[in-house]
């Protein structure tokens, strides 16, 4: 996604909808809509609200609202636009409306909520779907391009112990919904799945691999640095009760001897963003990997170790005009003002777009595996 300088002119917000190829929303839709929020995180769903004014004689509640414009399972994509670089925000469905009706001329309203494209994966059981000899890769590749024709291309990455059974001893099936076995087989390797919309609205990458903290960060974070602060207000966490010691023991298929696996520093996997990793305080023994294949355990220890890592939470907001830029998740980040134990890089986590007339705000949050910064610059 483009860093384009927020300054350099008003952020115009587009709104498409339809059925399955979304197309630019009425006039009367966009000007009777009130406000926007996109929330997107890594490794989840993402999801929108859209309010609207509901008047008792507009178009809306008289022709669309009856003629189900506003129906579960719409289409809707948002994007935001400055002097024209574009940034698709969302694209996804509705799947709940809400009616306020309030005797206060001009207070009724229209409400809205969505989730992104994964939800379309997320309707149909499936059980007994055989993959045989494909590793989770593959099933990963085979399930995600059946929705092509909703724009989304697949961008997965292979596991990072390869797993590719024998038929003649195991066949793996599939069961549950689409959206929760890629999920399931996400989280067993230490990777995430995700949807990332654009860059052209009505296109999507499903991606399914492990959080990217590579590449150049965004402009820093600042606060308490007088006029060069962009952030109001940043809050951060030390839990040393997140990170978790996994303990694992396989069994050997010839001679039934079972062995602990020796779990892999994190760093192995994930470049670190502070110099100075939170210990592991807990001891999380796993069950059920005796039974499992020698690379399918040492995939969940691995996967286990990664996922608690992040002991050091960061959260906060700011006004997309005052910071400069559109501030993205599932990216680095630099921090300075908090202090030699907080400043430094973070992994965006999350963020929440809120937009409304003349306003433009985000809320984040923000991880990283320890304390204390491994470089004393980031990027201003």
């Amino acid at each position: 996604m483009a860093d384009h300088p927020m300054r350099r002119g008003p952020v115009h917000l587009t709104l498409l909808m339809g059925p399955q190829i979304p197309v630019p929303a009425p006039r009367q839709v966009v000007d009777a809509l009130l406000s926007a929020q996109v929330t997107v995180a890594s490794g989840q769903r993402s999801g929108f609200q859209l309010a609207f004014d509901l008047s008792k004689r507009g178009p809306i509640n008289s022709t669309l609202l009856p003629a189900g414009f506003f129906d579960p399972k719409v289409r809707v994509v948002l994007a935001v636009t400055v002097r024209g670089a574009t940034t698709v925000l969302m694209d996804g469905v509705i799947v709940r409306q809400e009616v306020g009706v309030s005797n206060r001329p001009g207070q009724s309203t229209l409400t809205v909520t969505g989730e992104d494209l994964t939800v379309l994966m997320d309707l149909e059981e499936r059980a007994g779907v055989p993959f045989p000899a494909m590793s989770p890769a593959a099933r990963v590749s085979s399930i995600v391009s059946k929705y092509a024709h909703y724009g989304i291309t697949p961008q997965v990455i292979p596991e990072l112990v390869p797993q590719t059974p024998m038929p003649t001893k195991r066949i793996d099936f599939q069961t549950g919904t689409d959206l929760s076995y890629v999920t399931e087989l996400a989280r067993a390797n230490g990777f995430v799945f995700y949807l990332d919309p654009g860059p052209a609205p009505g296109t999507s990458r499903a991606y399914w691999g492990p959080e990217v903290r590579l590449g150049v960060p965004q402009h820093a974070l600042s606060v308490n640095m007088d006029a060069l602060s962009n952030v109001d207000q940043l809050t951060f966490a030390f839990d040393g009760t997140a990170r978790e010691q996994p303990e694992a023991r396989v069994q050997s298929q010839a001679t039934r001897v079972s062995q602990v696996l020796d779990v892999p520093e994190v760093s192995t996997f994930r470049p670190p963003l502070a110099r100075r990793p939170a210990p592991a305080l807990k001891k999380k023994v796993l069950g059920g990997t005796a039974k499992k294949d020698g690379p399918q355990a040492y995939a969940e220890v691995v996967a286990r170790a990664m996922e608690s890592a992040d002991a050091v939470s960061g959260s906060g907001q700011l006004d997309v005009v005052r910071y400069g830029y559109l501030l993205r998740p599932r990216e680095l980040v630099g921090v300075r003002g908090a202090g030699l134990t907080y400043d430094g890089l973070y992994y965006v986590k999350s963020v929440t777009h809120n937009l409304q007339r003349g306003a433009f705000t985000q809320n984040f949050t923000l991880a990283r595996e320890g304390l204390t910064a491994r470089s004393s610059t980031v990027v201003p």
